[in-house]
């Protein structure tokens, strides 16, 4: 189906812009509270799926520079397939860990796969054009 949809050229701008603020803020947290994330990732429910991928420390260093630089690429629009992509690959198995199992705090979970919508925008929407008036 190629159906075309009439969509203002700010409102994707400002959905990059916000998407990204959020993997910023993460890089940061990942970066500067690495003792603190790693005792979340020892409590949570599904912590055997992080070791699959190696230590948690490394894990949490990687993920933060990880999502440090595709979050600036998808804040500046550059490659924003690309980044997205990145960004969603980082996110499915730190919502695997640390959010799914916790029954009790579903709105994490939640948020983390409205994160992962907007991510899939931009993924399937690559090459975004400015529609004319």
């Amino acid at each position: 189906m190629n159906q075309t949809i009439p969509v203002r050229a700010s409102s994707v701008l400002v959905l990059r812009i916000l998407l990204s603020g959020i993997f910023l803020v993460a890089s940061t947290n990942h970066l500067m509270e690495v003792e603190a994330i790693k005792k979340r990732i020892g409590t949570a429910a599904f912590k055997d799926f992080a070791y699959l991928f190696g230590e948690p420390e490394t894990l949490i260093i990687l993920s933060g520079v990880i999502m440090l630089l595709a979050g600036i690429l998808l804040l500046l629009g550059i490659n924003t397939r690309w980044s997205s992509l990145v960004l969603l690959l980082v996110l499915l198995p730190i919502t695997i860990t640390i959010q799914i199992g916790q029954i009790s705090t579903l709105g994490p979970l939640f948020k983390n796969i409205a994160i992962m919508g907007g991510l899939l925008f931009f993924i399937i929407n690559p090459n975004f054009k400015k529609e004319k008036p």
